[in-house]
Formats: C-alpha cells, structure tokens, sequence
C-alpha cells in the first residue's frame, strides 16, 4: 500500500493568508484544491511538501456568477460536477459543461475542482508510476533523472497536457485571475502555457488562480466535448476535442474552433478551422434528420471534413500516455468529425463506441 508521506497542513480562511503561508514556506510547499491528483501524486513521492496549503476553507473561491458586463465568471474552488450540473454554464458555454461532466467519475467529480483541473500537472506513463518503479528505470527528465523514456535522446519533457476543461475554456475565449505577492493579475488561457512537461504553466510558485472568466458569447454559440478512452469513466484523455461553433442569424457559420489536449506539453488549437469553416451554411433539418455519412455531402460536412484531415496532419500523439499512439492518431480525424457535428446539433459530449 502506498502512504501520504508526512507533512504539516495549513487552512487559510483568505486568498490572502493563502498567498503569505505559500511565500513563506517557499518550493516546500504546495496546494491542496480537491487532492483528486495531488494525493496519489504525494503518495507517488512525484512531490515532497513540508506544507500543503488547502484552499477549501476559502468560501471566496467557490461559486458561478455572471457579471454586469455578461461575463460567465467561475471560481476556482467550484467542483467539477457544480459546474457540469449548472443550468448557467450548459447555457452559455455547453463545451465546458461538457468536459467537467466528463473528468474522471462521479465521486471524484464532487471532490475535484475547475481550478485543480485547469492548473493539472501534466502526465505521463513513464513518472506517474511509483518511487519503485522509477527508480528502476533510473527515473526520467521530468523528475530525478536525465533521460527522456518517450522520446529517444529527448532533452525536453514531453508529458502531457490531460486537462478536459481546458481545451474547452480556450475555445471559449477564456481568461484566468490570479492573485499573488505581486497583486492580482489577469492572463488569457492561450498565454497561459509554455510548451515543457516539466512545467507547463506561467504561474509562479505563490501565486493562486482564483477565478476563470468566460467573455459574453454570441447569440448563436455552440459547442462540445470529445473524449477517447478506453474506459467510460475514470481514465485520463487519451485524446481530448473541444469545439466551438458560432452560428449567425443567415445560418452561416461565423466563427469556428477546435482545440485539441492529451497529445502534448500543453493543448494545441487546430490550425485554419476558422478559415475553413467561416461563412458556410448549416442546414438544421439536415442535421437534425440526416446520418453522418449522408451529411457529409453537404457544403458543411465537407467543410468538416477538410477540418478532420488538418487535424489529422496537424496531431501527432506520442508514447506519452497510456494507449497506442498510432491508434490515438487514427482517432484524432475520426473524433475532430463527431464533435464538430455534436457542436453543430447542440448535441451532449462524445464518447468512444
């Protein structure tokens, strides 16, 4: 059986006390949101606090407002299954709803939250194993050791990005506020990344995310999730899709996009979706009525179509995780397509047959 190791834990009642027992406790600290991945982490020894600092004392992260000007915003602390359940969120950005319902399984829904989704560690088959087994193998570059077991003669970590909510707040233009010793800032989701498993993320070591925040979407907006994974519930991404369709009142798409996580250090947008998609009519009884396969005649699976296959040239999945990589790459096409379409028919989140 494998044992937290022994370390102090600290309840701050306020972001602010939060900030001060974290600059004060320096890289021996760390911070405990729902411990959905911290814990088996610990347990891993992938970390080796003196501290934890829990945030589940601090009411102020917890909650789903929307703003004067429209903005959807969500507090860190909010569980997974408050913001997969919530009328407000399904409303106005599905795609999000969607992949929260879809993390993990329902117990760990209730624990885990946005926040500690967002800000997830990125992982991969060869370190999130125990102290045992990585010792073994003379441990790897993101932890302990010098050598890249993914990538032969790798000098760059490429664990993966394995955060389902993200992929989605990026398609819906979202922002992050972040509050440390240095005051409160705000930074875009797509800024928010740096292309390194060992740290993928532009937070620094005191600072706390306190809130994602959802800009006002058009009247139109559709959206969705697609997960590959060999198990309904539980696993990890293999391959995560999120998609975004904006439809105008011409019934012409306006604007388009797709995201795609579990490939790489950090998830990656599929490039010329937008371009591709803009302007070509959808069809809603065509939708509504027709089979993919006869959809894909029309102006809008064509254009879909055309989306898959960039998607396809442009992803390729490495030994990073668990699942054959030359299958992942088969389903990246395949799950471009199905999402797309779940978006287009306001349809619910895409699973494996």
């Amino acid at each position: 059986m494998l044992r937290l190791p022994k370390f102090e834990v600290a309840t701050p009642k306020s972001v602010g006390e939060a900030i001060a027992l974290l600059a004060e406790a320096g890289p021996s600290a760390v911070v405990l949101a729902g411990g959905t991945d911290l814990l088996p982490n610990l347990k891993h020894e992938l970390a080796t606090p003196e501290l934890v600092v829990s945030l589940g004392a601090i009411r102020e992260l917890a909650g789903i407002r929307l703003a004067d000007d429209g903005t959807l915003a969500i507090g860190a602390m909010t569980t997974l299954e408050t913001v997969a359940s919530s009328e407000l969120v399904r409303a106005r950005a599905p795609a999000l709803a969607q992949a929260a319902s879809l993390v993990a399984g329902p117990q760990l829904r209730t624990m885990g939250t946005l926040g500690g989704n967002v800000l997830l560690d990125t992982r991969c088959q060869w370190i999130n194993q125990s102290y045992f087994w990585r010792s073994a193998l003379g441990f790897c570059l993101k932890k302990d050791g010098t050598k890249c077991h993914v990538v032969e003669g790798g000098k760059k970590c490429v664990a993966a990005a394995s955060n389902d909510t993200a992929p989605a707040l990026m398609t819906l233009g979202a922002s992050l506020a972040l509050e440390g010793p240095s005051g409160k800032r705000s930074v875009a989701l797509d800024d928010f990344w740096v292309a390194d498993g060992i740290y993928n993320k532009k937070l620094a070591h005191a600072e706390l995310l306190v809130e994602v925040r959802i800009p006002p979407l058009p009247q139109g907006h559709r959206g969705a999730y697609g997960k590959l994974r060999e198990r309904a519930s539980i696993d990890f991404p293999l391959l995560g899709i999120a998609a975004r369709l904006d439809v105008g009142t011409d019934q012409r798409v306006a604007h388009a996009d797709v995201v795609v996580t579990a490939l790489a250090a950090q998830p990656r947008r599929v490039k010329l979706v937008a371009e591709t998609l803009r302007g070509v009519p959808i069809d809603e009884h065509e939708l509504a009525h027709a089979e993919n396969a006869t959809l894909e005649t029309s102006a809008f699976g064509r254009a879909v179509r055309s989306i898959a296959e960039l998607a396809e040239k442009q992803c390729h999945p490495l030994p990073n995780v668990p699942g054959d990589a030359d299958w992942r790459q088969a389903m990246v096409p395949v799950f471009v397509r199905r999402t797309l379409l779940a978006a287009a028919r306001r349809a619910g989140p895409v699973h494996a047959d």
